[in-house]
């Protein structure tokens, strides 16, 4: 079980992205719980959901009728901004999309987005269904009992039984499809002829009942966020699309010079969504998620893939294949290249200088191809974040992160340490040092937390990692 964290969030419903916050499960008191944040008013939990991340922060800053308030980790939330407050990609749920992507084909990217939307949909059924606690009233009169309160709260009991129905029955019979209970088994499940079936039953059991599912969560769906905004200060999902996309044209302008760290900004958000997703920051090679996954079919299909780093230099693009299990890169003489955008890795891709990918047997279609080199979130690698969020949990953020937090990053770094022949970082990576035994703890027990006092051994042992590994890289025009 996890340490107590709370994960910022974002819904689309009915053209409208809500900003909140989830309390994913944790154990207190031999009790499991979960929590989102929320209120209850009469007989029905609401969740209250903001139109930008800075709304949400306002209200955190300010308010404590919810039943987050008394969370473990609320005193930090408290005092996060906008920044810290918006969810990665990983935490941004389009329930309206579903239909869009189960009529796509059952590739892992499909399957994963809907299992993830299904599930977080099941757990604000698991808080916000009141039905068992209503069964349970009529076993304890609350007068009788002084440990039963009378209010009905949002965080009470993470493992309710949503298959048993209660105020979620359309939910409670999508989920016990077979079909939709293959999704968590991954793509394996929708291979082959059987799979097929199986992907066509999920699409028409989304199609009997997602509609019933929207409105039983829409009637729990606060819009005004505990009564500080409107209706009117949401945005349509097409507008913020929209948005995303003159964002992405301005990236071409900008992508004459490598990418530079920006000035301040706090990783505490980082360190609430640690044993969540191991990357806050959203990359800064800047790409809708679906041209990301259909562009990785091809990557995929080469056995050559986009990689990003980061580093207090700047970052950049490059790619990474793997040759006898030893990791190989777009170099040559122990130096990566880096390209500031995927533009300029197209162009040099097409160009005639020689490297030490050059002999790759698929190199051809590479130095052909019209595909966008996209990293993948699992193919970025920001050491600059790892850094701060050392630098926070040794500065008192302590109990928000735990040991998988290091896994990505040093995967990267080792990557690069064997191919440019780092000794220092083998080093300061081997089983005995301090770092390569926080690596090691959190390959064994990733929610082990990650303490004040380890996070001060280890921050200048990256520090020099990140040095050594930033002299392997070439910044190329």
């Amino acid at each position: 079980m996890a340490r107590p964290s709370i994960v910022p969030i974002a819904l689309t419903v009915d053209d409208r992205t809500g900003f909140t916050l989830w309390a994913p499960p944790w154990e207190e008191d031999g009790e499991e719980w979960q929590a989102f944040l929320g209120t209850s008013e009469g007989d029905r939990a609401r969740v209250h959901l903001f139109p930008t991340p800075a709304a949400l922060a306002a209200f955190c800053r300010t308010r404590t009728d919810h039943d987050l308030a008394d969370h473990p980790v609320w005193p930090v939330v408290v005092g996060l901004g906008a920044a810290d407050l918006t969810p990665d990609d990983d935490h941004r749920y389009d329930l309206d999309g579903v239909y869009d992507t189960a009529a796509e084909n059952p590739d892992r990217w499909a399957v994963e987005e809907l299992a993830a939307t299904i599930d977080i949909v099941t757990r604000l059924a698991e808080c916000l269904d009141t039905g068992d606690d209503e069964d349970d009233d009529e076993l304890t009169d609350p007068d009788d009992d002084p440990d039963v309160d009378d209010d009905i709260e949002l965080e009470r009991r993470s493992g309710g039984d949503v298959t048993r129905g209660g105020e979620f029955g359309a939910l409670a019979e999508l989920v016990s499809r077979p079909e939709v209970g293959s999704l968590g088994l991954g793509v394996e499940a929708f291979l082959g002829r059987s799979g097929e079936d199986a992907w066509v039953g999920v699409g028409g059991a989304l199609d009997d009942l997602w509609e019933d599912v929207l409105e039983e969560l829409g009637a729990h769906l606060d819009w005004t966020g505990g009564g500080t905004v409107t209706i009117e200060d949401y945005p349509s999902a097409a507008e913020d699309d929209d948005e995303d996309d003159e964002f992405e044209d301005d990236d071409d302008a900008e992508d004459a010079a490598p990418a530079t760290r920006p000035a301040g900004g706090s990783t505490a958000a980082s360190a609430a969504a640690a044993g969540v997703s191991t990357i806050a920051r959203p990359g800064r090679i800047a790409a809708p998620p679906a041209e990301v996954a259909e562009a990785a079919r091809f990557w995929e299909a080469v056995g050559i893939l986009p990689v990003e780093v980061v580093v207090p230099e700047g970052s950049g693009v490059t790619l990474r294949c793997y040759v006898d299990d030893r990791a190989r890169f777009l170099g040559r003489d122990g130096e990566v290249f880096l390209f500031a955008s995927p533009a300029d890795l197209t162009r040099f891709c097409r160009g005639d200088e020689t490297h030490d990918l050059t002999e790759i047997a698929s190199w051809p279609e590479v130095a052909d191809t019209d595909t966008r080199p996209l990293p993948a979130d699992q193919d970025r690698y920001d050491l600059t974040e790892l850094t701060e969020v050392l630098a926070e949990v040794a500065g008192g953020a302590a109990g928000l992160v735990d040991h998988r937090v290091l896994a990505q990053q040093v995967e990267g770094v080792r990557d690069v340490a064997e191919y440019a022949g780092l000794t220092r970082v083998d080093e300061l990576l081997r089983p005995d040092a301090p770092l390569g035994q926080a690596v090691a703890r959190g390959e064994r027990q990733p929610d082990a937390p990650l303490r004040a006092e380890d996070a001060a051994v280890l921050r200048p042992d990256w520090d020099e990692v990140v040095t050594e590994v930033s002299r392997a890289l070439v910044f190329r025009d």
